[in-house]
């Protein structure tokens, strides 16, 4: 477990945030008619910010170069 976590750090921190920051965005945002299919759930709200948010920051991780 603790090599997972040391493998893949930032992308776990990137999913946390983007969670959180999906609840948020619910939270004080969110679509009061409940209409929108992302925004008018808290459940779905933040599974939709923790995926962006694991992608945003994977996307800075670098390759390692094989000689």
């Amino acid at each position: 477990m603790k090599m997972l976590l040391k493998r893949y750090w930032l992308p776990v921190i990137g999913i946390l945030l983007g969670a959180l920051g999906g609840y948020l965005y619910w939270r004080f945002v969110g679509c009061a008619t409940g209409t929108c299919p992302i925004t008018s759930s808290p459940f779905a709200s933040t599974v939709w910010g923790a995926a962006i948010g694991g992608l945003f920051v994977s996307s800075f991780k670098r390759e390692k170069k094989y000689d």
